[in-house]
């Protein structure tokens, strides 16, 4: 456990000291800013939004998070391309399967000291909501809810991405598998909606739909084991190409 933290700490460090994950925070919460205003604004305008049953947690909170589910799809890819990809380009990954480390403690210190991203992201994405708690009966279940999936979601995408990162030694072509990949799960929403077995497949397997639920502040123990499955499956693929890779 103390190697895994010490991988963890080692790779949350080289994350934030490049320029990269700055930049990314800023464009994300500038992005999402602006998209808070503007769901602000329209509610102001119409406070029972759509209906009269949509509260401003609805349309505000579940607003701002869904659209949030597209700027990570976008960013992800850029964030976990150099996990393993750039040390194996700059010869480091030798080096470090060589160590009297496991893969999966590499694998998992790696995924914890991306976390670190995950949960400046989701403290950043909380604030905006919750600054309305001062002036109105905010839901705060609902954004909680919301919160917890968008971590669930964002721990599924980045296991995919780090996956991809194994594959390669050029952090844009792992990039570019990894957001390749990712588009394949988010679209398979798009073919779930067509009638029969294969529908419910694609549905059930979507990583958006999973989604859903929890931003409108429904729990479901299927939802939350689906993305556990989900992330699990790709950090034990990780684990499987390095040791391909060190025999």
């Amino acid at each position: 456990m103390l190697t895994t933290l010490t991988v963890a700490r080692t790779e949350a460090r080289r994350i934030f000291v490049s320029p990269l994950a700055w930049a990314v925070l800023a464009v994300v919460q500038a992005i999402l800013g602006i998209v808070f205003l503007q769901l602000l604004l329209e509610y102001a305008q119409n406070p029972r939004g759509q209906d009269q049953y949509t509260g401003i947690a609805d349309y505000v909170g579940s607003g701002l998070y869904g659209f949030a589910t597209i700027v990570l799809l976008l960013i992800m890819p850029i964030l976990t391309m150099r996990l393993f990809a750039e040390e194996r380009k700059t010869g480091s990954l030798t080096l470090l399967l060589s160590s009297p480390v496991s893969l999966i403690q590499i694998v998992m210190g790696k995924f914890l000291g991306l976390s670190v991203f995950f949960f400046a992201t989701i403290i950043l994405l909380a604030a905006m909501p919750l600054v309305l708690m001062t002036g109105t009966d905010l839901d705060v279940g609902r954004i909680a809810a919301g919160l917890f999936g968008l971590t669930l979601l964002m721990m599924a995408l980045g296991a995919a991405g780090l996956f991809v990162s194994t594959l390669t030694k050029e952090p844009t072509i792992a990039a570019v598998g990894s957001f390749g990949l990712l588009l394949v799960f988010w679209m398979m929403q798009i073919m779930g909606t067509q009638h029969g077995v294969l529908g419910d497949i694609f549905g059930y397997l979507a990583l958006v739909s999973h989604f859903e639920n929890l931003r409108h502040g429904v729990f479901s123990s299927a939802d939350v084991i689906y993305y556990l499955l989900f992330t699990g499956l790709f950090l034990w693929l990780a684990v499987l190409r390095l040791d391909s890779e060190r025999s």
